[in-house]
C-alpha cells in the first residue's frame, strides 16, 4: 500500500500554478520557479515526488480532438470485480485512453475514454478490450454535444 506524505504549503501553490497557469515558454518549470521563489531544480524535484506519490498523474494540455480529426467516446465496462486491477492495466496501455475510473453501484464498474483516428480503430480496441478476461460487457457512449468544464482544485 503506497501511504502518501502531506503536501507541503510549496506543493499546494505549485499544483494550484500547474492547474492554469503551466507558462507556454522554452523552461517552463524555470519560469515556474521564479513565481514560487526558487529554482527549476527544485521544482522538478517536488513534481517527481508528487507523481511518485500519486498526487499528479500527468501534465500536459488538452486539444480539441474533433478538430485534430480524432474520435473520442466513453466506454463502460462490466468487469469481474478480481479483473478489475488487470483490466484497468491493459486499457492504460493504449495511447488513446485518455483515463479510467472504477464506479461503485450498477452493474458497469469500470469506465474510460478512448480517442482514436478512426472508427475502425475504436472498433478494433473495443473488441480487444470486450475479449480480456473479466469483461462481462462493454459499452460504447459517443457523446451527442460536447460541454467542456474547466475544473480546479484549490488547494488552501
Amino acid at each position: 500500500m503506497n501511504i502518501m506524505s502531506a503536501l507541503t504549503d510549496f506543493d499546494k501553490r505549485l499544483l494550484n500554478l500547474l492547474q492554469g497557469n503551466l507558462p507556454v515558454c522554452s523552461r517552463p518549470f524555470a519560469r515556474l520557479g521564479e513565481q514560487l521563489e526558487t529554482d527549476e531544480a527544485h521544482v522538478l524535484e517536488r513534481l517527481a515526488v508528487l507523481k511518485r506519490e500519486g498526487y499528479l498523474r500527468r501534465i500536459g494540455t488538452f486539444f480539441n480532438s474533433e478538430r485534430l480529426g480524432y474520435r473520442g467516446t466513453l466506454i463502460a465496462l462490466e468487469v469481474d470485480e478480481s479483473c478489475l486491477p488487470d483490466v484497468a492495466a491493459a486499457v492504460n496501455l493504449y495511447p488513446g485512453a485518455t483515463h479510467n475510473y472504477e464506479r461503485a453501484g450498477g452493474n458497469y464498474n469500470l469506465w474510460f475514454t478512448l480517442l482514436t483516428a478512426s472508427q475502425a480503430a475504436e472498433e478494433k480496441i473495443l473488441r480487444e478490450v470486450a475479449a480480456l478476461p473479466g469483461v462481462k460487457r462493454a459499452m460504447s457512449l459517443r457523446a451527442k454535444r460536447r460541454y467542456k468544464i474547466n475544473v480546479q482544485f484549490k488547494l488552501a
